[in-house]
């Protein structure tokens, strides 16, 4: 898959996203938003997806009976955090600013995830 175009793509749709990062088979592919200060070290983000992958499978143990996860959303403090699932087991992590429509933000996300995936 062509996880840095989809990284640029997703940073591109939206001036309310901060971060975009794809994990996938160990592989981190990522895009900040020019000028702004990232919140994690790369250390820091790789172990947060790392544990995103692991929340995401625990979440996948009962779509039999609530349907799939389409996406999980966070709030913090600071931030947003959107999680999407894409490819086999591979997640799209995005950090969106605080006075978003985070909604609209998600909805495009998924908008251009579908676009990639088969």
């Amino acid at each position: 898959m062509e996880y840095e175009k989809i990284c640029s793509e997703i940073l591109d749709c939206d001036k309310d996203i901060r971060y975009v990062g794809i994990y996938d088979f160990g592989e981190l592919y990522d895009k900040m938003r020019p000028g702004l200060q990232s919140h994690l070290s790369r250390e820091e983000t790789e172990t947060s997806l790392s544990q995103a992958v692991y929340r995401w499978s625990t979440r996948k143990k009962t779509a039999d009976k609530i349907g799939k996860p389409v996406y999980a959303l966070a709030k913090y403090e600071k931030i947003y955090r959107v999680t999407v699932p894409i490819g086999g087991a591979g997640l799209i992590l995005t950090s969106v600013e605080l006075d978003a429509d985070v909604n609209a933000v998600v909805e495009k996300i998924i908008t251009i995830k579908n676009r990639y995936s088969t």
